[in-house]
């Protein structure tokens, strides 16, 4: 799957049929005001440490430092890494998988990438970043097991799982998870898509383990 990510994916996803990228680009206006959203939604604290699970070009690693937080990137897009802006390249890394995560982090943010892993690879990549963190946030299309609720979900050619709402929670549960909440909506997040009701998925995650032992 890694050598799906590559240049067509970001810069010409709907023109070759693979993707919904066209030209991805750091679009400051848009991306700061979503990451002070989820800074102030989340209540993410100056000195905690942020893992952008899945953060491509690294742009939403630069939006939270530049609102300064502590956030790091981890993608298996090659392509992507090497194409984050300079300031943000020492916050970046490729990995191969999510078991080339290093040290430990207060935040996991997983939007829009659960859905590009296979079911049988789901339960061991949430129990890995359960691991390596605090608190989890997840933004995830959602979909009845057969297709997504929004329409353009389906045209993704790495999008694989397509649960709902339910699923996915019983999924955060069985690897230690603890679930804050499960909501289709967030004010200000994915505004767009707002005319599907159950479209998106919006979970706040805890590690029982690590508050099991406060």
């Amino acid at each position: 799957m890694q050598n799906l990510y590559n240049e067509d994916y970001y810069e010409r996803g709907v023109e070759t049929g693979i993707s919904l990228y066209t030209n991805y680009r750091w679009i400051p206006e848009l991306t700061i005001p979503l990451c002070a959203v989820l800074i102030e939604k989340l209540n993410i604290k100056e000195g905690e440490s942020i893992l952008d699970f899945g953060c491509a070009k690294g742009f939403y690693v630069k939006a939270f430092r530049l609102l300064y937080r502590d956030a790091y990137g981890v993608d298996v897009s090659r392509y992507a890494i090497d194409e984050a802006p300079g300031d943000v390249k020492p916050f970046v890394k490729c990995i191969n998988g999510v078991q080339d995560i290093e040290g430990s982090y207060d935040w996991v943010i997983a939007k829009d990438v659960l859905e590009h892993v296979s079911y049988g690879d789901i339960s061991g990549t949430v129990t890995m970043l359960r691991s390596v963190c605090r608190r989890m946030f997840c933004i995830i299309p959602l979909g009845d097991g057969n297709s997504y609720t929004i329409p353009a979900h389906n045209t993704e050619i790495s999008h694989i799982i397509k649960e709902d709402l339910d699923w996915w929670s019983v999924v955060f549960l069985s690897c230690g998870f603890n679930i804050i909440y499960s909501r289709y909506r967030m004010d200000h997040v994915k505004e767009n898509y707002r005319k599907w009701e159950k479209g998106h998925g919006f979970f706040l995650l805890e590690n029982n383990d690590y508050f099991g032992s406060v």
